[in-house]
């Protein structure tokens, strides 16, 4: 665990860095209600709406992460011209979350959750084929050089919905590693991207498994050594944390296996989000200096209180000070 003095200065660090996020932003619409009957018109429950409630989600909930641990931050991404897209960049705006809109067509990306007494019933899911969202070539360079210099750090969030493509991860790459920038990405293995010598990547144990290459029997130990290794020949990332769930973090650097962070979780109710979390804790402590060892668990405390939130979350300097404090 993280001493609380040492948490209270990286805080303190932190609220001098700007971050810039570049992925697949999203609105997180929640509709809270009971059920306490079945529909005479086919066997499905009858929801009683109390009310509707929405976030930031995606790469728009790592902004929110990064914003309420008192970075400032810029969201890059698609916001359509629609009611999703409106409500989403007023929600960024009311954390101080600057946006950059990026060319593309179709909806803002939408996904509805149904919750009847604090459980996830359904959910329903607006989105557009992935080449509505993908930045055409010539227009990646100019849209970002501007934004890569003013800030600290670029975060690619990858959420699979094609905002993120091989042409603009290698182009923003090669203008952050120009102007001396920290560059990470949360991969998703399921829509491939050609990325190499990021400062830092943060896949979960099945993505690990999947950049890796490597299929495991069911139950079987996960094959630590042979992962590391491989991700790091196959991508030249200088670290690597992989999110165990319930095991905590696995940290690497260079390919080398280094400690697990065992979870900071007290109690668990959702872990919607808690990725976004992880990954921008973890990018905050790196950029602000910290060794690796102590920015995992820095970042397992912020998503040790995100867990025991219901819904997408984010954690506060106060509730993370709260936290780790014994």
């Amino acid at each position: 665990m993280i001493a609380t003095t040492t948490a209270a200065a990286l805080l303190e660090k932190i609220t001098r860095l700007r971050i810039l996020v570049i992925g697949d932003v999203m609105l997180d619409h929640y509709i809270w209600g009971d059920a306490t009957r079945i529909s005479p018109e086919a066997p499905v429950p009858v929801v009683d709406i109390a009310r509707d409630t929405h976030t930031a989600g995606g790469a728009a909930n790592v902004g929110l992460n990064i914003a309420s641990l008192g970075a400032r931050c810029t969201v890059a991404g698609f916001f359509a011209d629609d009611e999703a897209g409106r409500k989403l960049t007023e929600t960024l705006a009311e954390r101080n979350i600057d946006t950059i809109r990026t060319p593309g067509t179709g909806n803002t990306i939408l996904k509805t959750r149904v919750l009847v007494q604090r459980q996830q019933l359904c959910r329903l899911d607006r989105e557009c084929p992935a080449a509505a969202y993908a930045i055409p070539a010539d227009k990646i360079a100019p849209l970002f050089r501007d934004a890569i210099m003013a800030h600290d750090a670029i975060i690619f969030s990858d959420y699979a919905k094609g905002i993120l493509t091989d042409k603009l991860v290698a182009t923003v790459t090669r203008l952050a590693r120009a102007a001396g920038k920290f560059v990470a990405l949360d991969p998703k293995p399921k829509r491939p991207l050609a990325f190499r010598d990021l400062d830092l990547i943060t896949p979960n144990r099945k993505e690990a498994l999947e950049l890796a290459g490597i299929e495991t029997a069911s139950g079987a130990p996960f094959p630590a050594t042979e992962v590391c290794a491989r991700l790091h020949k196959l991508y030249r990332t200088r670290n690597l944390v992989i999110t165990m769930s319930e095991d905590g973090m696995l940290l690497s650097t260079k390919g080398k296996v280094g400690k697990t962070i065992p979870t900071a979780a007290r109690e668990v109710f959702d872990v919607s989000g808690a990725g976004d979390t992880a990954l921008a804790a973890l990018t905050l402590a790196l950029t602000a200096g910290v060794p690796l060892e102590t920015a995992a668990h820095f970042a397992n405390a912020a998503s040790g209180v995100v867990v025991g939130k219901l819904g997408t979350a984010t954690a506060t300097p106060g509730e993370l000070l709260a936290h780790i404090k014994p």
